[in-house]
């Protein structure tokens, strides 16, 4: 019990910490209105952002909690706690990797999807390879009729972690931009070779947008 107590307290002050953080950035968002009006005309909309670029969104994907939106977090230790922040958040978690749970976590991802409209999906996670788009945004594109909207996050100033993503960490009061890629488009029915070729057009859209690879 006590370890459960810590961890929630930890994961409350991460929670803290990082809208705290997030105040000191000075943040531009472009090109939101496109797919924000395409949700309100009743489409079903995916953000796809590499695992690099994701702590600079936490604070500003919370002004989409009222949609009830989805994202899907590992079952790891470390995916315990980032699954604690989204859901503060406002997030509905889907606990499932490729590796765990795949198949359930898809099914219930395009389930949410059906139902609110707007989910999330780190393209390249848990684990990478960094900048290798795998199949999950794909399939579930496919299942729920959704659109994929690439989501790109550049900081003036930024740290860069010696880790398989080089994470991204702007510095205090560092320009902050992000900016939505134009909607693409996931045919229902597709072979596996036109699945494939849909999975490398997102990540060579995707690609110039990681940083330091």
């Amino acid at each position: 019990m006590s370890v459960n107590i810590r961890s929630k307290a930890l994961i409350r002050f991460l929670y803290h910490f990082t809208r705290a953080y997030s105040l000191t950035l000075r943040l531009r968002v472009e090109n939101e209105t496109p797919w924000m009006e395409h949700l309100a005309g009743g489409g079903r909309v995916i953000l796809g952002v590499w695992h690099q670029q994701f702590f600079s969104l936490i604070r500003y994907f919370k002004r989409y909690s009222k949609y009830g939106p989805s994202l899907m977090i590992s079952r790891s230790r470390d995916g315990e706690i980032v699954a604690g922040i989204a859901e503060l958040t406002g997030w509905y978690v889907v606990r499932a990797s490729s590796s765990k749970g795949g198949r359930e976590g898809l099914c219930k991802m395009i389930e949410r999807l059906e139902a609110t409209g707007i989910a999330a999906h780190v393209l390249d996670g848990p684990r990478g390879p960094a900048g290798i788009v795998k199949n999950g945004a794909i399939a579930m594109a496919q299942g729920a009729g959704a659109v994929i909207v690439p989501v790109f996050v550049s900081a003036e100033n930024a740290w860069y972690f010696s880790s398989w993503d080089r994470f991204q960490l702007p510095k205090p009061f560092s320009r902050v931009t992000i900016r939505y890629g134009e909607m693409i488009s996931i045919r229902h029915t597709m072979d596996l070779e036109e699945f494939e070729v849909q999975r490398k057009r997102l990540e060579d859209i995707m690609r110039p947008g990681l940083v330091g690879f």
